[in-house]
């Protein structure tokens, strides 16, 4: 019989003031930055009148994540989180208000703007673990899906909602208004997290290695706290990362998803104005769609209190069998019928993944796994593009997303079969594990 107690509510973190005060600074967050980057790669082009320049610029914010995704992680193991959230909210807030004064006073050259762009990303590599993690420690720990899932959508209401003030403000007060309001906003947040608390105990929110456990284990095994113990660098969030099944199983699913799927955005405005003789107005139909799935798809998400990697594979199985059909769809309407399940998947995965990943390593190393997964998808953001324009000028975008389907498809049932062959070794060394007492494996435990 099923446990009628637990609250499954999509809501249920909202039950906790901080994260009710953290919910609301993030919709002004999202919102500020989503009147930035709507009028940004305008403001590049008005500069420089160059699409390779507007090109350039995100790169160039993209690559601190990209190179130094981990060391920002490691930083946020390091240092006090809400000190560290608050300061980086702070430093992007400043850099928002210098850019919006130089844009006023007419000021801002490319050189400027790509340096601009670089402390940008530069900060963000620790912003956005330790803003991650901050969330997480404000709710229990069988609520963090359901503060996840209002995380995601209180970024898709940031999103519509800067996205129309863009226009209000960029129309009455000009482009500089843009960067004003994400300074602000960003002041805002750094304003509020002082104010926050954790929910207990567990989710504190200083990164403290736990002290080694003085208990027995066997001989010719370290002793389980030391590991816990080692030092805060990069390098050993990587080792731990590697050394984590579950970690890199997700990893290979985010990157296969990535690269043979997901991109919907690209795929399906060739498939809709190409094979399906539609317009910019049918895509628009598709765009919605796939919004609305992924609101649905977070709500859902919110609910689960357990998540796993298998759940994660299975949803992840689900949506490429839907891109398979998706690539032999005959008209819009049969389309329209395949994108909302799509997007559902996809949102629900996201969440379990998100969820496995912020809360399986022990609290030590919560920073650098996201500083590394943030390293991960930036090179699989960068790589899958290209790779799928490429493959569809070559062999069509119903091939494309057919092929990439049962690749994706492929991959998640090799993986399973393979998962099953469990070496005996495994298994007896997993019985002996058992043996040790459970203070000894809770002792590295967040």
């Amino acid at each position: 019989m099923p446990d009628r107690s637990v609250d499954r509510s999509p809501w249920r973190s909202l039950r906790y003031r901080s994260m009710r005060w953290w919910a609301v600074a993030n919709f002004v967050s999202n919102a500020g930055t989503w009147m930035q980057l709507t009028v940004q790669n305008l403001l590049v082009l008005q500069i420089t009148g160059s699409a390779a320049a507007t090109g350039l610029s995100v790169s160039i914010q993209m690559a601190p994540g990209l190179l130094l995704g981990l060391a920002g992680g490691a930083a946020v193991d390091r240092f006090p989180r809400k000190l560290t959230a608050a300061v980086a909210q702070a430093l992007l807030g400043a850099v928002a208000l210098v850019t919006a004064l130089l844009v006023a006073l007419d000021g801002l050259d490319l050189p400027v703007l790509l340096a601009l762009a670089a402390v940008t990303g530069l900060i963000a590599t620790v912003d956005g673990p330790a803003c991650a993690l901050l969330g997480n420690d404000l709710v229990h720990a069988p609520d963090v899906p359901s503060a996840i899932g209002v995380g995601s959508l209180v970024h898709s209401a940031g999103r519509l909602a800067g996205a129309a003030l863009a226009g209000v403000a960029v129309g009455f007060l000009g482009t500089a208004a843009a960067y004003a309001a994400n300074g602000l906003s960003f002041l805002f947040v750094a304003c509020v997290i002082p104010f926050l608390k954790a929910a207990g105990p567990r989710e504190a929110t200083r990164a403290v290695v736990p002290a080694p456990a003085v208990v027995p284990v066997p001989a010719g095994r370290p002793a389980l706290g030391a590991v816990a113990a080692r030092d805060m660098s990069a390098r050993e969030g990587l080792a731990f990362f590697m050394g984590r099944p579950r970690l890199v199983a997700l990893a290979a699913l985010n990157g296969i998803s990535a690269l043979f799927g997901r991109n919907y955005s690209l795929t399906l405005v060739v498939l809709v104005t190409g094979p399906l003789a539609g317009d910019a107005g049918s895509f628009s139909k598709v765009s919605t769609v796939l919004a609305v799935g992924g609101i649905v798809g977070a709500v859902l998400g919110a609910r689960l209190r357990r998540p796993s990697v298998r759940m994660v594979a299975v949803l992840t199985l689900a949506g490429a069998l839907l891109q398979i059909l998706a690539g032999l769809t005959p008209s819009l309407l049969v389309l329209l019928v395949l994108v909302l399940p799509m997007a559902i998947a996809e949102s629900v995965g996201d969440t379990a993944q998100s969820t496995v990943l912020q809360t399986d390593p022990p609290a030590h190393m919560r920073g650098r796994m996201l500083g590394a997964w943030s390293s991960i998808r930036t090179v699989w953001g960068l790589a899958a593009p290209p790779m799928l324009g490429l493959f569809m000028e070559l062999a069509g975008v119903r091939v494309t997303l057919i092929v990439g389907g049962l690749a994706i498809a492929t991959f998640v049932v090799a993986g399973y079969l393979l998962r099953g062959r469990k070496p005996r070794s495994r298994a007896l060394t997993r019985g002996h594990e058992a043996a040790v007492p459970a203070q000894a494996r809770l002792s590295t435990a967040a």
